[in-house]
């Protein structure tokens, strides 16, 4: 006859459901930032995990969602950058795993981002039927040329406090996020 499941002590059980929590809130912060709903809280989860490392199962128990879900969610999240799929060597199951400073890539892919519009713009700029409609779209130009310079700066600004902080690391010399 099986053995019924150990009670867990309270104080695991609330740091469990605290943590939880903090994932959800994270996940519904990314998610009005723009991602969407389920890659964000697959991510939420991974960045909160000790080491970043979870498996498709690990992933689906702790956000009780289904593997397709799960399988959805990384494949975007792979797709963006923001997750690489390993396996363990000798293994099966694919691990997911968070890159390390995803918002500093970012900062580094403003150019992506907004070069396609800044172009837009530019056309638009020529193709507007009058001076007001030329100035707004100007403006925005502006605007989006000044943000990418702005957060090219802070990219470097990024590098080198990186670079002045101690470094920290984990067990098994693994540098911590």
């Amino acid at each position: 006859m099986p053995s019924a499941p150990r009670p867990q002590p309270p104080r695991a059980t609330a740091g469990r459901e605290a943590g939880r929590e903090a994932v959800e809130h994270l996940a519904s912060a990314l998610s009005e930032a723009g991602l969407p709903p389920l890659p964000a809280r697959v991510w939420a989860a991974l960045l909160s995990d000790s080491d970043g490392r979870m498996t498709a199962v690990e992933l689906t128990e702790a956000l009780q969602v289904s593997a397709a879900g799960v399988s959805g969610a990384v494949k975007y999240l792979v797709q963006v950058g923001w997750v690489r799929r390993e396996r363990e060597p000798g293994g099966r199951k694919d691990v997911y795993v968070a890159m390390d400073d995803v918002w500093h890539s970012l900062l580094l892919r403003s150019d992506q981002v907004y070069g396609p519009i800044i172009r837009a713009l530019d056309e638009g700029v020529t193709a507007a039927p009058d001076a007001q409609a030329r100035e707004r779209l100007a403006e925005s130009r502006e605007f989006l040329v000044f943000v990418g310079e702005e957060m090219a700066g802070m990219a470097r600004r990024w590098e080198a406090r990186k670079r002045e902080r101690a470094p920290r690391h984990t067990e098994g010399g693994r540098r911590s996020r």
